[in-house]
């Protein structure tokens, strides 16, 4: 299978990256990202692209199946409009291209509660863009809404917070399908769900992406 990744330099994407590598059911990978990784693999090809240039690339997203991890904190972005244009605009753009080149399969990592009619604002931009990518008809659609991750060597400070709260309140018994999940887990559902035979849309939250992580 041929794979495609953006969001190869972030936490679940490094997970989902070593994976693809190390799996021979993927014989060829490529990511698309700004900068060159300082690693090589003999399957494996490094687009560094600018995505705000997107005539400069579209024509290389031809594959079997397209992995998104792609997003970043409000923090980090500076603004509400950057995160937007990151985490809707950018993905949004790979995902219709990656139609019209006739990806069949397109698997997205989103967010535990997203909605476009949420009243936060990160749920709600998650909520709008699933369904953007909905309604490009992909014959297999997988979106990920997975609860608070678990990030190796994270400095994301509210997150660790919450990571902390949540596995405070799944001790006392509560919350429990909002069990926080390591983005290795993660991106071993994402592995199966690539490899499962079947088309539709299908949407997994925390217990199934649990599930889906175990299938070999």
């Amino acid at each position: 299978m041929h794979a495609l990744l953006i969001g190869a330099t972030g936490a679940t994407g490094k997970d989902l990256l070593g994976l693809l590598l190390k799996d021979d059911y993927f014989s060829r990978v490529e990511i698309f990202v700004r900068r060159s990784p300082d690693f090589h693999h003999e399957k494996l090809k490094v687009h560094v692209i600018d995505f705000d240039r997107p005539e400069q690339w579209k024509q290389l997203i031809k594959g079997d199946v397209l992995f998104s991890c792609l997003g970043t904190t409000l923090k980090a972005a500076g603004s509400k409009a950057a995160q937007w244009k990151i985490d809707y605009e950018y993905q949004y753009r790979f995902a219709k291209f990656a139609r019209e080149n006739n990806v069949s399969h397109y698997i997205l990592v989103s967010s535990a509660f997203a909605s476009p009619r949420s009243p936060f604002y990160y749920p709600r931009m998650k909520g709008r863009l699933e369904e953007a990518v909905r309604a490009l008809g992909f014959p297999k659609l997988s979106i990920f809404n997975p609860p608070a991750l678990i990030r190796k060597n994270s400095d994301r400070t509210l997150e660790v917070a919450a990571v902390n709260v949540m596995r405070f309140f799944n001790q006392l018994g509560l919350f429990r399908p909002q069990k926080p999940m390591p983005t290795e887990i993660l991106a071993q559902a994402m592995i199966n769900s690539a490899k499962t035979k079947g088309n539709g849309v299908a949407t997994l939250t925390g217990k199934e992406i649990w599930k889906c992580a175990e299938a070999r």
